[in-house]
């Protein structure tokens, strides 16, 4: 029988086409409902993500045995249930940096050209005085972005900055000496204090939770911006919503949040000085096709029996190998 593989988000077409030509059915779940996912991925193989899975998914999925990020948030899976069940899980790190570097210089500019108030003044306000918003704007060449997290997002977001606008690039990063040269290192307290950008690009760990909690965002100009494209928990949600609510901070402009998906009503929709996007920053036609293609890939290597490029749970390996596709 052929391995079934659950896609609990659409993947590029050239992904599924590799799965279907290992002899793959494929799953695609309709949404991303907790219980949607549960009852589809009861009679799956494999999952390939890009959303958060339910804590007890793999109390409800026993034939699964390899799980795909497509992505690199590991938070994304239940891991420690992942290892204690015999599934690998495997991300793609870096899949998607230029993706997410040229969504980060995109937020810079927006922000800078105070562009999401303009555009909505224009649909409901006379003309000058949309046009008057624009008085605000500012030029980013020689202001100062200060990058959290300088992995391969940080190292092209840096590139971009320092050599396409001519900006001051500040880095901090558990090791300071390992920044590449586009970037100055500082510690966290001065890349807050100097940064008229603060871009966090960094993991979610025990000790980046809540990083940005309300000691460090009052440490921030008055007219800085913050953009999150790590993970919604580096930030304390509610210090955040209260510092843009109180003009202490210029703006923000987010793609993760502390809770995976923003329901109707949240605080943060009331917010001019808030820019929203729903976790997409790394999703172009370029890097969803490089990405499913290579989501696909380890995950028949999984299936296999092999590693995947990036095992996550390493830990995992020796139960995984005495794992049968028929284990119920």
């Amino acid at each position: 029988m052929s391995a079934r593989v659950l896609l609990t988000d659409p993947i590029d077409s050239s992904g599924e086409q590799v799965l279907r030509s290992h002899g793959a059915t494929l799953i695609r779940a309709p949404d991303g409902d907790p219980d949607t996912v549960r009852g589809l991925a009861r009679d799956a193989d494999a999952i390939i993500i890009r959303s958060r899975l339910p804590d007890d998914i793999f109390e409800h999925a026993p034939r699964v045995r390899a799980v795909t990020l497509h992505g690199t948030g590991i938070d994304l899976v239940p891991l420690a249930s992942a290892t204690a069940h015999g599934v690998a899980v495997a991300n793609l790190p870096g899949g998607n940096a230029q993706s997410v570097a040229e969504y980060c210089a995109m937020a810079m500019l927006m922000l800078a050209r105070n562009t999401s108030a303009v555009t909505a003044a224009l649909r409901r306000e006379p003309w000058d005085e949309a046009r008057a918003l624009g008085a605000q704007a500012r030029e980013i060449s020689g202001l100062a972005a200060g990058i959290v997290g300088v992995g391969e997002i940080g190292r092209r977001l840096a590139r971009i900055l320092r050599r396409g606008f001519e900006m001051r690039v500040l880095g901090n990063q558990r090791r300071l000496d390992r920044l590449p040269p586009d970037v100055e290192p500082a510690s966290l307290d001065t890349l807050v204090k100097h940064a008229d950008f603060v871009v966090l690009a960094c993991p979610l760990t025990p000790e980046t939770h809540h990083l940005f909690d309300r000691r460090r965002l009052a440490q921030m100009k008055p007219e800085a911006w913050l953009i999150n494209v790590g993970r919604g928990a580096v930030v304390d949600e509610a210090a955040l919503i209260d510092a843009l609510r109180e003009r202490r901070i210029a703006g923000a402009m987010l793609d993760v949040f502390e809770h995976y998906r923003l329901g109707p009503g949240h605080p943060l929709m009331a917010l001019d000085n808030a820019v929203l996007t729903p976790h997409l920053a790394g999703m172009t036609r370029e890097s969803r096709h490089r990405m499913s293609v290579l989501a696909a890939e380890d995950t028949l290597r999984m299936l296999a029996g092999e590693a995947p490029r990036h095992l996550v749970n390493p830990d995992v390996w020796s139960r995984f190998r005495e794992r049968r596709p028929q284990d119920r």
